[in-house]
């Protein structure tokens, strides 16, 4: 490169200074102080209900139960914080692997650095596909620049020597050099290329708990005002029944869920990692639970993307080592264009001599040209596409039919032509294939098997692109171009010659129709598609834009890791499932044993303190199912909120029966004091709380799995927890040790039985 003398680039001593002096190549989003972030965790309406009861309590003069619920709030703070910063550092883990590498010269050598160390005056070289890192004043080269995601205009702009191209802005054709003139915040347009954007989306999954929650908190409103309205008749004091009525409120609504699912998820990511997943958004891990349609680019997903040469068709009167020969003649090495690699490779032998220019191969005229001096005049021979190669010579020959036949083979076909000027006569078609990689059936086989409908989307002829999908056992319903935008894409299995727009919109189609959607690419175009679908995969081999579009990253060629994404998310979809279940069942046992028992006998059967301490024991205790063994779904995983409302409320109902034998057989059988009583009935809501998990956990039989590590040290460390507190007394009126054990060996025979009834209601409705 002549302009290298001129602009020779900055040695790694100078490039150090620079970068002290204007900074990393970022634009720093704006972030809040971590005592902010840790103090937001008091404002939202979860903790205003704990910290109103902590008001009523002083108010009462209930010192003890104001400080529990005062510990209960500062440790859910604690815990939320924490696992969410561990969870954003997981996910800036991950990026990091993502971060785009940018072509620089430094020492004088041409070499990858990472796009934030640019700094002014680096020397870079752009190829099509770049984000451009930078504001680069080009010197050599020309590229057409796509600034669409800055200025608005969706209309490219070209860009050479003595132009710049922007910061942020995608070339979509050409190659170019040039110097970085800005960095960082200082671009034209304030901003940088950023790798990942983590899209800020509700989650599905969490929007849908909430709905069950809202729903549970609905019923306690009812119970709460079904308990005013008794106080008001039977004149218990308004004083004791208004904190009591709020905590039954707040023991409805799931405090550690917002940790739980970080932390599943969180989790989930970096198992996913260590599978050659990376995860961009981890709303997407949820939504792989729930995918069902993946539509799939053909070229180095399903196929190798390594073209090879495979049938040569000359026309007479040439030769097939004629047409070989002319067919390496418009090519050129230099390229590194696959097509001009292939044949290239094949031919094994030099190209014409005395080559006077070549033209490589451009998107806008489908051709590549080269000219030749010979005796008599100038050889021009031009590769390219076979309609627009046959539209430029002499003689008109019909070769669709040919081609077609050729493509139904799954070859990709070009024409050569040759001739003086625009005498230009066919020599022959040249048929190039990219065969299906080893594991591409197996692969859509076992997503077939795990309820996931595999769709081929293909830039290639209906023919090429039907010749494949036979061939890995996709289907053989091909969608003819002109159909793409009909209402009945969903009866297609592949999607030929397909446009950018029309990916976009074949997402919107699936999910329109109620799917929800995977989609892979590698490429700039693909990019809208991958930000539409719910599930977005760059391959391994995709472009810095469509990874940042996506939010799943292959790292390993091919879509073998798909499917483990697709396992690991619906591991994490039981695991939530357990949390959800466990969470409804023990929300109606308290809420209906307690209002009931206070209407049913006239005292309090529970304290406002040790419901709160209920809390402590069960709902951050259970948090550890986020790291239980589980199994995965061999079908999409779908929240149906009815059957699991009607499935927590026959386990409630059958829990509900054991509270109230409990109850009844302490206070009419041992004649215990109702303090006592209260400390009994606390025990069983622990003991029946930490079975629910074991219950729900396994959709068999308890038995047929083992529980994690962490969840059966979680459940032990409490139950022995609990059992010190009530047999010394400590914040509850003290019992027997044989009491404690006996309430639990009570619990584990009940629940054993509850078991075979549980089968029944999982199956009766679908778990």
């Amino acid at each position: 490169m002549n302009s290298e003398s001129a602009f020779p680039g900055l040695d790694s001593i100078e490039a150090r200074e620079r970068l002290l002096q204007y900074g990393p190549n970022t634009v720093r989003e704006g972030e809040s102080h971590p005592w902010i972030l840790f103090a937001g965790k008091f404002w939202s309406p979860i903790p205003w209900m704990l910290e109103i009861t902590i008001l009523l309590q002083l108010v009462l003069g209930k010192t003890d139960e104001a400080a529990i619920i005062s510990a209960l709030l500062a440790f859910n703070a604690v815990l939320s914080f924490v696992q969410e910063n561990r969870a954003n550092q997981a996910l800036a883990m991950l990026k990091s692997r993502l971060e785009i590498q940018v072509r620089v010269l430094r020492d004088s050598l041409w070499q990858r650095i990472p796009a934030r160390e640019l700094v002014p005056g680096d020397v870079t070289h752009l190829r099509m596909g770049d984000l451009v890192p930078a504001d680069i004043l080009l010197f050599d080269g020309q590229i057409l620049l796509d600034q669409s995601a800055l200025t608005g205009e969706s209309l490219p702009v070209e860009a050479g020597q003595g132009k710049t191209a922007y910061a942020g802005s995608l070339v979509k054709r050409g190659e170019a050099s040039g110097e970085v003139i800005s960095t960082g915040a200082n671009t034209y347009f304030g901003k940088t290329a950023e790798l990942v954007r983590s899209a800020k989306t509700v989650s599905h999954l969490g929007k849908l708990i909430f709905t069950i929650v809202r729903y549970l908190v609905m019923l306690d409103m009812v119970l709460v005002a079904a308990l005013l309205i008794y106080a008001s008749i039977s004149g218990m004091a308004m004083a004791e029944i208004v904190p009591f009525a709020l905590i039954l409120l707040v023991a409805s609504v799931p405090i550690a869920l917002p940790a739980t699912y970080t932390l599943a998820t969180a989790l989930g990511s970096l198992e996913l990692a260590r599978k050659g997943v990376l995860v961009t958004r981890l709303s997407a891990i949820e939504e792989a639970a729930a995918m069902d349609v993946l539509a799939s680019d053909k070229t180095g997903t399903i196929t190798q993307n390594k073209l090879a040469l495979a049938k040569l068709r000359p026309y007479s009167p040439y030769s097939e080592s004629e047409l070989l020969s002319l067919a390496a003649a418009a090519c050129d090495e230099a390229t590194q264009d696959p097509i001009d690699m292939a044949i290239l490779d094949f031919a094994k032998s030099p190209a014409l001599p005395n080559r006077l220019s070549f033209i490589p191969f451009d998107p806008e005229t489908k051709r590549s040209e080269a000219l030749f001096e010979q005796e008599g005049g100038t050889l021009r021979v031009i590769k390219g596409a076979p309609k627009v190669v046959a539209g430029l010579v002499r003689e008109k020959t019909d070769i669709i039919e040919e081609v077609e036949r050729l493509g139904s083979e799954g070859l990709r076909i070009l024409a050569v032509a040759a001739g003086k000027g625009d005498a230009l006569s066919l020599v022959g078609l040249v048929g190039l294939q990219d065969p299906p990689r080893e594991d591409a059936r197996s692969l859509i086989r076992s997503l077939n098997d795990l309820g996931v409908r595999v769709m081929m989307i293909s830039g290639d002829g209906p023919a090429t692109a039907g010749a494949i999908a036979r061939e890995v056992g996709m289907g053989t319903r091909v969608c003819p171009p002109e159909k793409l935008q009909g209402e009945f894409v969903l009866d297609y299995d592949v999607f030929a010659r397909v446009l950018p727009e029309d990916k976009f919109r074949l997402v919107r189609a699936l999910q329109e129709a109620g799917h929800v959607v995977g989609m892979s690419g590698d490429g700039v175009n693909d990019a809208p598609a991958l930000k539409q679908a719910e599930v977005g995969i760059a391959v391994a081999s995709a472009t810095d834009v469509a990874k940042a579009a996506a939010s799943l990253v292959l790292t390993n060629p091919g879509l073998t890791d798909v499917k483990a994404a697709v396992e690991t998310s619906r591991q994490i979809y039981q695991r939530m499932l357990t949390y959800t279940l466990n969470k409804i069942v023990k929300t109606l046992e308290i809420a209906l044993f307690l209002s009931f028992g206070v209407m049913l006998t006239g005292v309090f059967v529970i304290t406002p303190m040790l419901i709160v301490l209920l809390l402590f024991t069960n709902d951050f205790v259970t948090m550890s199912i986020a790291t239980d063994n589980v199994s995965y779904s061999v079908k999409p995983e779908r929240w149906n909120v009815p059957s699991l409302m009607i499935t927590a409320g026959a386990l409630a109902g059958l829990v509900l029966l054991l509270s109230f034998a409990v109850f009844f057989a302490g206070r009419d059988w041992l004649h215990l004091p109702l303090s006592q009583l209260q400390t009994l009935i606390f025990v069983m809501f622990v003991f029946t709380g930490q079975g629910n998990v074991y219950l729900v956990r396994e959709r068999h039989h308890f038995w047929k799995s083992m529980p994690s590590y962490w969840l059966l040290l979680a459940s032990s460390l409490d139950i022995l927890a609990v059992g010190f507190l009530a047999t010394k007394g400590i914040l509850m009126a003290p019992i027997p040790l044989s009491l404690v054990a006996g309430l639990l060996i009570l619990v584990l025979i009940y629940l054993v039985f509850m078991d075979f009834f549980k089968i029944g209601i999982f199956r009766r409705f679908g778990f």
